[in-house]
């Protein structure tokens, strides 16, 4: 995958859904914050942010340090990382979603609700029944996703709390069946 030999760890490939549910079907990865093609598609998704934020993207960067992330997805296309995202245990109910990034080359495929989907998945996995997330109100492409994939708003939570430019969402997450 793009050169990169991933890391030795919890890596693992998810499949789901049907070649009909998306217009791309991404080979999505299971591994943690210090995969490689990771840490590439971070430092692109900061880059954006740091435009769009402004002044405001060194607050933000304090709450998205990614070292100690142990649950990362990264999708790939044709061998390509095109998109990432993670998730934070918050408390035995609730993991957070951080991190989420589609390559502007690969937007409107369909791969961010894949990897918003293998989170979620992921999250209940671990026992989660729900998530949160904190995006900027001039991202408005993701604050679209996630309405659409069933999050609503919720008031701001943490260190979000009275920050005019974030606003956070929260979707209760259905059970695995077994």
């Amino acid at each position: 995958m793009s050169g990169h030999a991933l890391p030795d760890l919890k890596v693992g490939l998810i499949t789901f859904g049907s070649s009909s549910t998306f217009s791309d079907m991404a080979l999505l990865i299971r591994t943690n914050s210090d995969q490689r093609d990771f840490q590439t598609l971070v430092q692109l998704l900061d880059a954006v942010l740091a435009v769009r934020d402004g002044e405001e993207h060194a607050f933000y960067a304090t709450y998205n340090k990614v070292d100690l992330l142990q649950e990362v997805i990264v999708a790939y296309l044709e061998d390509e990382p095109v998109a990432c995202g993670a998730i934070r245990r918050m408390d035995k109910e609730t993991a957070e979603i951080k991190r989420m990034y589609t390559h502007p080359d690969h937007r409107g495929k369909g791969i961010a609700r894949q990897v918003l989907s293998a989170l979620e998945a992921w999250a209940t996995e671990l026992g989660h029944n729900r998530t949160i997330l904190e995006t900027g109100k001039k991202q408005p492409e993701a604050i679209a996703l996630y309405t659409r994939e069933g999050y609503r708003i919720i008031a701001n939570y943490g260190p979000y709390i009275g920050v005019d430019n974030s606003v956070c969402f929260e979707k209760t997450l259905t059970p695995v069946r077994s």
